[in-house]
């Protein structure tokens, strides 16, 4: 049986004159093999409890001015042997009623626009599942990958539901093929798979771009200029038959009315 403890409150302050209300949530959450406590404010993370190493982390980025949780680690230790007692005492009590459980939904994209050879990150975002745990792997070409792997804490949802993001770093090349699998047990023993593969365009070198516009640019100005003139000259035979003869004249005229200079 899964138990959570959701505690939620509501920060205002006032800044220059201007009201600005912030959502604050300190979420502490137990169950028979999972243990998780997290602070969050407007559904971003910013500081969770690590048991394994008996430490918090603050997953803020770096300011100039960091912030610090004392007395946060020790609170989430309490806040998870209460947890703990509610929880034998409401299986006691409830007899272990089958748990409500809801399948999870997986997508899978990268960070930033795809070059060959350019580190990037490939996220796989897991949603709407209940209760946690689930399970999250990559692969790369059908091989499992577990280096560069990184997984956020469990966030809750505002419909009770719960979301994680996945995340793998990937150097792409041409013909690379990756899947995220997630297995949940709502999902009875079919795992989820989405593949993402490295996309052909990318295959293209950004430097082939700008000398393939020009060349195009190049090929259609000299196609307008052959074009121009075909017509100038279809017009010229077409409306004046003599016009060649009577340049030939012109010409020739303007050399005979040339006049020495005189020194």
């Amino acid at each position: 049986m899964q138990f959570i403890c959701l505690f939620i409150y509501n920060l205002s302050f006032d800044v220059s004159s201007i009201s600005v209300e912030h959502d604050d949530f300190l979420i502490t959450g137990c169950s028979e093999t999972e243990k998780e406590s997290m602070y969050a404010s407007d559904e971003e993370e910013i500081w969770h409890a690590d048991f394994n190493q008996k430490t918090g982390v603050v997953t803020l980025p770096d300011f100039a001015d960091p912030i610090s949780f004392p007395g946060f680690y020790e609170g989430s230790v309490a806040n998870l042997e209460a947890c703990k007692a509610n929880l034998a005492s409401l299986i006691k009590v409830y007899k272990s009623p089958p748990e409500e459980m809801e399948p999870p939904e997986t997508s899978i994209y990268t960070r930033n626009d795809v070059q060959l050879t350019v580190e990037n990150t490939l996220i796989c975002h897991v949603t709407g599942f209940f209760p946690p745990p689930v399970n999250v792997s990559f692969a790369k070409n059908n091989v499992i990958v577990t280096e560069g792997v990184n997984l956020t804490q469990y966030r809750p949802r505002s419909d009770g539901s719960f979301h994680v993001f996945a995340y793998l770093k990937i150097t792409p090349e041409e013909g690379d093929v990756y899947s995220c699998t997630v297995n949940h047990r709502a999902l009875q023993g079919q795992p989820q798979t989405k593949i993402w593969s490295v996309p052909v365009a990318a295959a293209v070198l950004p430097s082939v771009g700008p000398a393939v516009f020009c060349g195009v640019g190049l090929t259609l100005g000299l196609l307008g200029v052959a074009t121009g003139l075909f017509f100038l000259i279809k017009a010229t035979t077409t409306d004046t038959p003599d016009m060649a003869k009577n340049i030939k004249h012109l010409m020739q005229w303007t050399q005979s009315k040339k006049v020495s200079p005189r020194f």
